[in-house]
């Protein structure tokens, strides 16, 4: 059984408070020892064996997968001052994980692995970690991925242009791969003798492969130099159009479980595994077609005035008043109120989870009782439904997100590296 960190994201590693000064360190004695300086704060050596036990755990029943013990201590302290350097930046930006935020996404933690709150305490007491550590490692997760969302979402945009583009020159339906990667760096301005030894030293994995001596995802937490490399080089789901395009007819000429050859990269040599492969299905949807009158709640209208106008007006309906008329003379949503309250067709799940629960009971032409949502009370008329199949639509949503993905990685590892460039960052590990 995997500890409960492996069933968390990949980031989280780091157990301990989101920085430590100076002072702290002193202040911890002389167990405890610094493995590196990052700015104003430092990793100690008891974060870094934390972080280390959780991937070693990760691997207790194939501990060969692991790279040599200083190898791995490496590979997992970058990853815990990247890890700082973002909470620094988020914290700095205001970005804040309220209390009720953390108990929320630890609930789903535990209802995603068929947990209760109870199990959960308990499964993470069996793996050495108290509720308070759990805590802060799903915390700073949390902040690292908000940042990541603020940050991409302020640099990227995809015009309907560039979607058009994408679709002219390139089939985005078909076929998607899942893969795996190692990577061999090679920095920037090498020499020539730096960029033939890592060709050999990706040669070498690759033979060891093939001989079976190690699989594919055991060389890549062993070899790779990809911050995916704890993950067994697991890429997930990529489509074609998300795939470098030296590599997309490499592999539609392999079958799972094979590997493309060496080729050179903007970060340097890579291997890729086809580790599975599926097909596009054609897609529908049961989308609605209703019309909707809302009285908001708000500080001047508490939540018994808005429910008697909705009442009056449903009982004017009834007796016999155009819906239509009603909505544009009383109506709040002002989305619908001037076409009518006519909300077009829509899918389940677009107007919200009270609608949705509504429209699923009615008949076409039936009128909802009132009802209420967080915006207010609602009236519900169902014109309508039908099944609409909406594969050219998630074709442009999907091609919408292959160059969204695309320019997201892009932009945010320029970031991490600039990140990582600005600050003072010293190693005390041995050899590094």
């Amino acid at each position: 059984m995997k500890p409960i960190f492996s069933l968390l994201l990949a980031s989280l590693l780091a157990t301990a408070p989101a920085t430590t000064s100076f002072a702290q360190a002193q202040a911890a004695g002389p167990i405890d020892s610094i493995v590196a300086i990052v700015d104003e704060d430092v990793i100690l050596r008891s974060e870094l064996d934390r972080a280390v036990a959780n991937i070693t755990a990760q691997f207790a029943a194939h501990p060969e997968q692991l790279p040599p013990r200083d190898v791995l201590e490496k590979q997992v302290l970058d990853r815990l001052v990247i890890m700082r350097l973002q909470i620094v930046r988020a914290t700095d930006s205001g970005i804040r994980i309220s209390d009720a935020e953390l108990q929320q996404a630890a609930a789903t933690v535990a209802r995603n692995n068929n947990m209760t709150a109870d199990q959960l305490r308990d499964r993470l007491a069996g793996d050495g970690m108290s509720v308070e550590e759990f805590q802060s490692g799903l915390r700073d997760d949390m902040i690292v991925q908000r940042l990541r969302q603020r940050y991409v979402q302020s640099q990227v945009q995809v015009s309907e242009a560039e979607v058009d583009q994408l679709l002219a020159t390139r089939d985005v339906s078909g076929s998607e791969f899942r893969l795996a990667n190692i990577q061999v760096n090679v920095a920037d301005g090498a020499t020539p003798d730096e960029v033939a030894a890592a060709k050999t030293k990706i040669d070498g994995i690759k033979a060891s492969i093939e001989r079976g001596e190690l699989d594919f995802h055991s060389a890549a937490t062993r070899f790779s130099q990809a911050q995916n490399a704890l993950d067994g080089g697991e890429i997930g789901w990529r489509s074609n159009d998300a795939i470098p395009p030296a590599f997309v007819a490499l592999l539609k000429q392999l079958q799972p479980g094979q590997i493309t050859e060496p080729l050179r990269g903007a970060g340097g040599f890579q291997i890729v595994q086809l580790e599975e492969v599926r097909a596009e299905q054609p897609q529908k949807v049961t989308q609605f077609r209703a019309s909707d009158i809302l009285v908001r709640t708000s500080d001047t209208v508490n939540e018994e005035a808005a429910r008697q106008k909705m009442n009056a007006l449903h009982d004017r309906i009834v007796a016999g008043e155009d819906f239509a008329k009603v909505a544009k003379e009383a109506s709040d949503d002002e989305l619908t109120r001037n076409s009518g309250g006519d909300m077009g067709w829509f899918a389940l799940d677009q107007w919200g989870g009270a609608v949705a629960a509504q429209i699923q009971t009615l008949a076409d032409g039936e009128l909802s009782p009132v009802f209420q949502s967080d915006a207010g009370f609602h009236l519900l008329k169902r014109i309508g439904s039908r099944e609409q199949d909406v594969t050219d639509q998630n074709r442009r949503n999907k091609a919408r997100e292959i160059i969204g993905q695309r320019k997201a990685e892009e932009v945010y590892d320029r970031f991490l590296r600039q990140l990582r460039a600005d600050a003072y960052v010293e190693s005390r590990l041995g050899g590094a």
